[in-house]
Formats: C-alpha cells, sequence, structure tokens
C-alpha cells in the first residue's frame, strides 16, 4: 500500500515561527490555512478533527475495520509542551490475563515484566509504572536465585517463581505492545 502522511499540528510556521506557545485550535487553523496555501494533497492529508463528542464516538467505533487503532482527545485550548502529555489516547485492545515468567531490571525495582500470553508466547511488556512495580516486587523477592533467560525474540529477562497473574492489554491494530494494566493474584 502507499503511505500516507497525515498532518496534525504545526509547531513552526513560516511567518509566524515558533506557535508551541499558541493554544491547539489555533495551531490547527495555521496549520490548515498553511496546507490549503500549498495546495497540499495525498499522500500528505489533514487529520480529521472534531469537538463534537458523539462524532468521536462514532469514529472510534467504526474506524478499527480501516485499521485506525483508536483516536487522541486533547483540549483545543492546550499549548504544545515539551514534557509531559496534554492528550491522551484512547486505543481498542484486548484485555487478557497473562502469567509473569519474569522481569528486567532489579527484583526491587522491576522495569519489566515478562508474561506467557494466552497463545503461549512470552512477550516483554512496556515499562512498569512504580505502583506495580513495587508491588510485584513483593512477589519476586520471594522467587528465590535469579536465573537469565530470553524470549524467542531473543530479549534477556530474569525468570520468575510461579503463581502470578496480571491482566495486560495486548496489542492493538497497529502495535505488537503489552501493557500491564493492574495485578490479577498474589
Amino acid at each position: 500500500m502507499p503511505a500516507h502522511f497525515v498532518a496534525w499540528d504545526v509547531l513552526l510556521h513560516p511567518e509566524h515561527g515558533d506557535v508551541r506557545g499558541r493554544r491547539y485550535d489555533d495551531r490547527r487553523a495555521l496549520l490548515v490555512d498553511l496546507l490549503e496555501a500549498y495546495d497540499v494533497k495525498p499522500p500528505i492529508q489533514l487529520a480529521p478533527m472534531t469537538d463534537d463528542p458523539a462524532v468521536a464516538m462514532t469514529w472510534y467505533q467504526q474506524l478499527p475495520e480501516q485499521g485506525i487503532e483508536g483516536i487522541v482527545a486533547k483540549q483545543a485550548t492546550s499549548v504544545y509542551r515539551t514534557t509531559g502529555r496534554v492528550w491522551k489516547k484512547i486505543r481498542h485492545a484486548e484485555t487478557v490475563e497473562a502469567d509473569i515468567v519474569g522481569y528486567t531490571g532489579p527484583a526491587a525495582r522491576p522495569r519489566a515484566l515478562a508474561v506467557r500470553l494466552p497463545d503461549g508466547r512470552v512477550a516483554l511488556t512496556q515499562s512498569l509504572k512504580a505502583p506495580l512495580a513495587a508491588q510485584v516486587a513483593v512477589h519476586l523477592a520471594a522467587s528465590g536465585p535469579p536465573r537469565g533467560t530470553r524470549t524467542r525474540a531473543g530479549e534477556p529477562y530474569t525468570t520468575a517463581a510461579p503463581g502470578l497473574v496480571v491482566e495486560v492489554l495486548a496489542g492493538t491494530t497497529r502495535h505488537a505492545v503489552v501493557t500491564v494494566t493492574r495485578l490479577r493474584s498474589t
């Protein structure tokens, strides 16, 4: 399939310079004006946008069939920030239970988990948030002597004693990522 390039924001404008301090709705208007002024056509296209919650919900429900993984919500009054997010991704993903079989990083503060998914595949999760890492660390301390191993993809991890289950979001339509949402049992 041919590539498509989707523009959703402008940070540096040819006439106005750095526009990151402006509200998103102002930056969006500048972007629309630029694309029209330069008669930009596909494969570069403007990302669809709405401030109508019903339209956003319709997109969220109907677009996965086209390979769109979800929607992004942000306040029209928000300025661009280089740290921290002022927007939220809302994705379609399946929640499943997975057995913890290992971890990366120190047992007292694991960075990620190695989990066995329902299809039998062992995968490393995305980085753990501090509260969840602390909950899992209690179990890992009782796992016995650490032993190193690797996933089929060659990613190294340290094994953990069986018995701990987490709930994960296993993949989206575009990314094969595993994100832990919560600890299921202790």
